[in-house]
């Protein structure tokens, strides 16, 4: 799980501006409660590894933005990937350098992670407005679309874009060397 001194050391390297907005976007699991009434609402909240990013995270990222005025994203820490099954050599790029790409998108307000297995207990922390998942959920069975309904919220699950994947990618890539 990035530290929160991984997160400053981010604002030690490279051209201070740019950086700073990029960092601004960081947050420890700890620094949630201090930073979220800052964000505008309505808030959707999404999670994934987002390992190596492709136009089908883009789009999906994009889409759950759009469905309110802020957006928090929280990613699987290493251990937790891990845990999804998708393979030993998977993420193949750690936690922080995953969360520095999806802080430095448009989309995100907020980019924080979890160590469990879902972020349950992180969704009870923000609270958001809406939950959205990818369209490979079944949103009706998820104990995190209940969570979200118990204060009256909703969750939704977009659309894959079709053709990407990062499995899909991760295998291309192999059967090229």
């Amino acid at each position: 799980m990035p530290q929160p001194h991984a997160v400053s050391a981010f604002a030690a390297t490279g051209a201070a501006a740019k950086l700073v907005a990029l960092t601004d976007k960081l947050c420890t699991p700890e620094q949630l409660t201090l930073r979220l009434g800052a964000l505008p609402r309505p808030l959707v909240f999404t999670n994934g590894v987002f390992d190596v990013l492709h136009r089908g995270h883009v789009m999906y990222l994009e889409q759950a933005r759009a469905l309110g005025a802020s957006l928090v994203v929280a990613l699987n820490t290493d251990a937790s990937a891990k845990r999804l099954g998708k393979g030993p050599d998977r993420p193949l790029n750690n936690e922080v350098d995953r969360a520095c790409v999806i802080a430095a998108l448009a989309s995100s307000s907020l980019v924080t992670w979890f160590d469990e297995d879902t972020p349950l207990e992180l969704i009870g922390l923000v609270r958001p407005d809406l939950l959205v998942k990818g369209g490979d959920y079944d949103m009706t069975k998820l104990s995190e679309t209940t969570l979200v309904q118990s204060w009256g919220g909703r969750a939704r699950a977009l659309p894959f874009v079709q053709g990407y994947s990062t499995t899909a990618l991760v295998n291309k890539i192999k059967n090229l060397s």
